[in-house]
């Protein structure tokens, strides 16, 4: 079987947010900035860790950094989601067209249940 190259996790937003980790970061990042220490902390995870993830969340320009002092502070910059975004729209409503037909089928089968007559009331 021939093995595929995989793109480098630092080529696009895609690629950077394929792992899970660095989803948690841009979560904890939607409430504001924050240190990489506390990142590291509240993912459970050691500073040179949470700091490689950082690093490439920057290189795809998902997360901002700031210096405030002694610290740096890092940020959720949600353009950079605008592709998955995008691309995403095309699920979005192939989903909500999907419900549509759902609530629709739900709809229709209540309709019917109170058109039925109630058990034992067929003689």
């Amino acid at each position: 079987m021939a093995t595929v190259a995989r793109a480098a996790t630092t080529s696009d937003a895609f690629n950077a947010i394929a792992e899970p980790q660095r989803r948690e970061i841009l979560v904890l990042l939607r409430g504001g900035e924050r240190p990489v220490t506390e990142l590291a902390r509240d993912l459970g995870m050691s500073q040179p860790q949470a700091s490689k993830h950082l690093r490439v969340l920057r290189e795809v320009r998902l997360v901002r950094v700031r210096g405030a002092g002694k610290q740096r502070l890092y940020g959720l910059d949600a353009r950079g989601l605008r592709p998955v975004h995008e691309w995403l729209g095309g699920f979005e409503r192939f989903w909500s067209g999907s419900f549509d037909r759902l609530d629709e089928y739900v709809q229709n089968l209540e309709q019917a249940r109170r058109e039925e007559p109630p058990d034992g009331d067929d003689q």
